[in-house]
């Protein structure tokens, strides 16, 4: 069997490898000129981290990121509303990791080229057109002025290409731009001393504001780790997004610093940490309508080409993860790779869709808007504004439905 993957971010490269290590060849086509480690701080979960550590990841996962001690999320005067233990420190085999994209990235990206070779990673190639038939898939790429660069034939192509997904477009040709909800995220990431524990993330705000701080590696100083930050700001209706959704916009603190005045959490000084970041991104919050079937026969589609969802719940990485392990699964035991196709879409479709609208409904964070909702200049006791075992459904609701409650992840792995 021959894969043709279409994409090397995270989705795609992760696939590559869970190929590999069931002995699928495949072949992956990058648009980009390089695989470069782009982004800010993501949180990568327990479920798609115990996927990474099945392909020997951890040691160099270790080297690069943050073992998430704990989550606190608070109003925006800094009002605890809940806190909770992550990873190891909850219970859970395996860490939750919060890293740079980027070097999360490059640790998956030097795997495929050690294991697989250089021969299988294309970059430069830009996907212009595929054809199937009974036989496989035909697949043309192109440089950046058009011109030829190389034909491939496989059994399967999948489309891991993010949310301006080629393949996405070719398959639903009228599906139109991503859908944007009014908010705009404006993120950076600075060396900065450690708060809290060290390995803590706060996440504060409600509906009309959010503001989240947490470490992601090692900074120049032992004392001062790269730290993360974001800030989430409803501007508009919504409707067509404004801009590209990209990394690459530099965002301005003109935009920005008017939203940073209303927050006052104690464990960090946010106002000083964002007006020390030399250069930082805005991004308009995007996503796309979950998609009836990723599957055409032949092709299909993985990770943000599938399922982009809001940056909510630290879920859109560690669900490509997920797709790559169910996709490769499928491929290696199916008698008829369109059967193992099939299958995959009807396992992995119906989570995501449903972790799209729930991350459109604030997912875990839905917490904090309840609060500020019903308490919006703070609380004496936040038990009388929401109830412990409300805030607890809340939270603990979108674990379960998105697949890293603790008791999923570790039966997971005793199945293994």
């Amino acid at each position: 069997m021959k894969v043709i993957i279409v994409g090397g971010g995270i989705g795609g490269l992760t696939t590559a490898l869970m190929l590999h290590a069931r002995g699928i060849d495949c072949e992956l086509f990058e648009q980009a000129e390089g695989i470069r480690e782009l982004g800010v701080g993501i949180n990568t979960l327990p479920h798609a981290i115990k996927e990474l550590q099945q392909l020997g990841l951890m040691e160099r996962l270790d080297a690069v990121a943050i073992r998430t001690h704990e989550l606190i999320y608070t109003n925006r005067f800094g009002q605890e509303i809940w806190r909770e233990p992550r990873g190891i420190d909850a219970g859970y085999d395996v860490p939750q990791f919060s890293v740079h994209r980027g070097r999360l990235q490059g640790v998956i990206h030097q795997a495929v080229r050690a294991r697989l070779g250089e021969s299988r990673l294309h970059t430069g190639h830009r996907l212009g057109d595929f054809r199937q038939d009974e036989g496989g898939v035909t697949a043309w790429f192109f440089d950046r002025n058009g011109s030829h660069r190389r034909t491939v034939h496989g059994d399967v192509l999948i489309g891991a290409d993010g949310i301006h997904s080629h393949v996405r477009g070719t398959l639903y040709p009228d599906e139109g731009p991503a859908r944007w909800n009014g908010s705009m995220l404006w993120r950076g990431a600075l060396d900065w001393p450690k708060f809290l524990t060290g390995r803590s993330m706060v996440i504060a705000g409600g509906m009309a504001a959010k503001l989240v701080v947490y470490p992601i590696g090692e900074g120049a100083r032992e004392d001062r780790p790269l730290t993360n930050w974001a800030v989430l700001v409803k501007v508009g209706e919504g409707g067509a997004p404004p801009n590209k959704e990209d990394w690459s916009r530099p965002g301005r603190f003109e935009d920005l610093m008017p939203h940073v005045q209303r927050f006052r959490i104690p464990y960090v000084d946010a106002r000083a940490l964002i007006e020390a970041t030399p250069e930082f991104w805005e991004y308009p919050m995007c996503d796309r309508d979950p998609l009836p079937r990723w599957t055409h026969s032949r092709v299909t589609l993985l990770g943000d080409a599938a399922h982009p969802m809001y940056p909510v719940g630290s879920n859109g990485a560690s669900q490509a993860i997920l797709d790559a392990r169910c996709l490769a699964d499928r491929l290696v035991s199916a008698e008829h790779p369109v059967h193992a196709l099939w299958q995959y879409e009807v396992e992995r479709l119906p989570p995501t869709a449903q972790i799209v609208k729930m991350n459109r409904g604030g997912g875990p964070e839905g917490v904090i808007d309840a609060v500020e909702q019903r308490a919006p200049d703070g609380f004496s006791n936040i038990d009388d504004v929401l109830p412990f075992e409300q805030r607890k459904a809340i939270v603990r609701g979108y674990a379960g439905a998105a697949g890293f409650a603790q008791s999923q992840v570790n039966k997971a792995g005793k199945a293994a």
